[in-house]
């Protein structure tokens, strides 16, 4: 699963792709062993190749190895994955939990598919602050299970993977989100992975004097069709970078 990320990301820097392909690449890299897991046919032996990939699975959201880090260990986490797209696709991370909030009830008085159980907790206004669009993004993946292979039913009830997020836009199924994700908030992912790179690049957290230097590499990111070699470039030559480190 790893694997198939790392290469997906080789890929799309070796080949200079637009980097929004992150969201909604249609192909992938695997092997006989991970082409089973993901219903893919025709694949045989241990080395990875580039495959289509079906409709149900778009850009590195819909990876096995995102979806696997972002679930509990015996079920899956629509807060956990809501959050890890705020993070990494949106430059959005929410808010730290307030203090005394009670866990979401795995034992075995609870009751419910994972989604009545999170609209019961969620019913809390401390915790609807931050888990309305959270959970409506994690809800969207709720078709992968915990270790990210394709489902239709939770147990014993069937998934429910609509969601809405707080500007109005509807969505079910991963299918559709990855598409509200690629068209509605590319130029946020965009900016988000700029951020990323610039603290990799810069060894250090980003400040507001940088935010002008973000800006600016951003357009120029842009007339270049947010090609990735021509927005590494763009990090490599700003200001920031060619200053060296900011002195304490």
């Amino acid at each position: 699963m790893r694997e198939e990320t790392i290469r997906v990301f080789a890929s799309i820097l070796s080949e200079n792709r637009n980097v929004q392909e992150f969201l909604s690449a249609d192909f992938s890299f695997v092997n006989e062993e991970l082409a089973n897991f993901y219903g893919i046919t025709g694949v045989r032996g241990d080395q990875f190749r580039r495959v289509e990939l079906p409709e149900t699975r778009r850009g590195i959201v819909t990876h096995a190895s995102v979806l696997l880090v972002t679930s509990n260990p015996t079920r899956t986490s629509p807060v956990k994955r809501g959050k890890w797209v705020l993070e990494n696709i949106l430059g959005e991370p929410p808010p730290p939990p307030p203090p005394n909030v009670p866990q979401l009830n795995d034992g075995s008085v609870a009751t419910g598919s994972i989604r009545q159980r999170m609209e019961q907790h969620r019913s809390n206004p401390a915790c609807a602050v931050c888990h309305l669009q959270m959970d409506a993004l994690g809800f969207g993946l709720e078709n992968f299970s915990a270790i990210g292979q394709w489902r239709d039913s939770d147990g014993e009830f069937p998934v429910d993977a609509q969601g809405e997020l707080p500007n109005g836009l509807q969505f079910n199924g991963p299918h559709e989100l990855t598409q509200v994700l690629a068209t509605h908030y590319r130029e946020a992912f965009v900016r988000c992975l700029t951020e990323k790179l610039m603290v990799y690049a810069l060894g250090r957290g980003l400040q507001p004097a940088d935010r002008c230097a973000v800006n600016a590499i951003q357009l120029k990111s842009a007339s270049s069709g947010n090609r990735f070699q021509e927005l590494i470039s763009a990090i490599v030559l700003s200001e920031p970078f060619l200053s060296g480190p900011v002195p304490p």
